[in-house]
């Protein structure tokens, strides 16, 4: 525990302001003593983070908050306030948000910390540099081209295929498959726009992220061109579905041109049939796109790499290593198996106060022009840093500890009379989705009494478990299936003894409902 020690320095801030750190002159020592300050409180979060007698948060409704708490203020004044005052902000911030790396945070599926990725993020933050040429980024730019080139030999692409670029996030990681998959198919949308083309249709499995139609809708395909397809009991996409959806579709005069197919379903952690969905679009010569973020990670198992059988037949691919793989936020990545559609066709502009074609150096290494974006914050590193420090090993270990996690959860909730599964059959990732149910519901029958009542069971017991702060886990309906618990392991620190607490908290606060 001695590298826990945060005792304070002897250093006064009470009179010290930012104007007084670098860059002024004479200011390092100040400078110095006022970051070691923040180093301090940093590690003190991150120390207590890990023990299970912290709370996971300190709950306040948001007119408390934005009221203000014993010193602490939202509000932002015409003078400035001294270090002092920005260092007891900067505990109060970490105390009153919500502690996503403890054990016993089950709510969302990028959860823990890294202390190797925290330092990636530290670096690339002093350096506050640009994505967009080589000029000013040269080595974080071939980062980026060693890092994408090893998760394309994962996905079993050759070395003369694939391109890739960090996204910030998966959501903007699907819109971009969607936006190259048209111009692949239509390249004069660039210049002439939608009216030029063919009214166009969109396929993904009813199970999939919401982000698919998100980006039909921003790319003014319209959201009622994205065809839902049926999925079994499962949660997998149905290939018989797929292709009467795309006959359907065809028969209406619209024009195919992109199914989506889901590696990891954000709420039961299903993955789609990729082999048989890759014959359906080779048959119909259609873009296949694989949303991987949350399931991507898998690659890096042995035991687990064949859920994504048929991934290396995909078109482009969205993998996002903050989720499994646990880098800090945000770190996501689209790759792309057609090299030729993202790189300097779809997106290039070459605007003439970044992408000079007379530079000294290879050009091509300037990234700017395959995105939508100008600046590009540096996301490569941490993950870089990461890989460094684990090698694939250590993400292997890592991952399969999180699907015995899984696998333990529904090993015990098969078991109990007072939790219902939503499904039966064992997990494929770590999502394990299932019911409590309260002594008032166990001797009703199925049917819409108890449903209506059970509807209200897990929005209850979650209010109860975010005011007393211990755990945390996420409830959503889906489909005809009303409110139920979905626990998703993606935390390397999370244990067995935590699995069990998770139980206990929820029988706890939900026995007299």
């Amino acid at each position: 525990m001695k590298y826990c020690d945060t005792r304070q320095t002897a250093t006064n801030f009470s009179s010290v302001y930012s104007t007084d750190l670098l860059p002024t002159e004479g200011s390092e020592e100040a400078s110095r003593h006022f970051l070691q300050e923040i180093v301090n409180i940093l590690l003190a979060y991150m120390c207590k983070l890990f023990k299970r007698s912290t709370k996971v948060l300190d709950f306040h409704h948001p007119h408390q908050l934005k009221e203000g708490l014993e010193g602490f203020t939202l509000e932002l004044s015409d003078q400035p306030e001294n270090l002092e005052q920005l260092l007891v902000d900067c505990r109060d911030t970490l105390k009153y948000g919500v502690k996503t790396g403890h054990p016993r945070f089950f709510n969302q599926l990028s959860s823990g910390l890294d202390i190797i990725g925290l330092a990636g993020e530290w670096l690339t933050s002093t350096a506050n540099t640009n994505m967009f040429t080589y000029e000013i980024s040269p080595v974080f730019i071939l980062m980026e081209e060693v890092v994408l080139r090893k998760m394309m030999d994962m996905l079993g692409w050759s070395n003369e295929e694939g391109d890739g670029i960090f996204c910030p996030g998966g959501t903007v990681s699907n819109l971009y498959s969607v936006l190259l998959a048209r111009y692949h198919f239509f390249p004069e949308v660039k210049s002439r726009g939608m009216s030029a083309i063919p009214r166009l249709a969109m396929f993904t499995s009813s199970h999939s992220h919401y982000s698919i139609q998100k980006s039909a809708a921003v790319l003014g395909i319209g959201t009622e061109n994205v065809l839902l397809v049926k999925c079994d009991e499962r949660g997998k996409m149905i290939p018989g579905e797929l292709e009467s959806s795309i006959a359907s579709a065809k028969d209406r005069g619209l024009y195919p041109f992109y199914v989506s197919a889901t590696a990891g379903t954000t709420v039961y952690g299903a993955f789609d049939p990729l082999n048989d969905i890759a014959d359906i679009c080779e048959r119909h010569g259609l873009w296949m796109h694989v949303d991987a973020a949350w399931g991507g990670g898998l690659l890096m198992s042995k035991r687990h790499r064949v859920k994504l059988q048929g991934i290396d037949r995909s078109s482009s691919v969205t993998w996002n290593p903050h989720k499994m793989m646990g880098v800090p936020l945000q770190c996501a990545t689209l790759l792309v198996r057609k090299k030729v559609s993202l790189n300097f066709e779809c997106n290039q502009l070459c605007a003439e106060y970044l992408f000079q074609p007379d530079k000294h150096y290879d050009t091509s290494y300037d990234t700017g022009d395959k995105t939508i974006q100008c600046g590009r914050h540096v996301d490569v590193f941490k993950l870089w840093l990461m890989w460094k420090a684990k090698g694939m090993e250590g993400f292997e270990s890592q991952i399969n500890k999180c699907l015995e996690n899984a696998e333990y959860l529904f090993d015990k909730l098969k078991n109990r009379t007072d939790f219902l599964l939503v499904f039966e059959s064992k997990p494929e990732h770590s999502n394990v989705c299932f019911w409590y149910l309260p002594h008032s519901l166990r001797n009703l029958p199925p049917g819409c009494e108890r449903d209506k009542k059970l509807h209200a069971v897990a929005p209850k017991i979650k209010a109860k478990m975010m005011e007393e702060g211990l755990t945390m886990i996420g409830y959503q309906p889906l489909g005809n299936k009303v409110n139920f618990f979905r626990c998703v392991f993606s935390n390397s620190a999370t244990q067995r003894e935590d699995v069990d607490f998770l139980l206990d908290e929820i029988v706890r606060l939900g026995h007299d409902l």
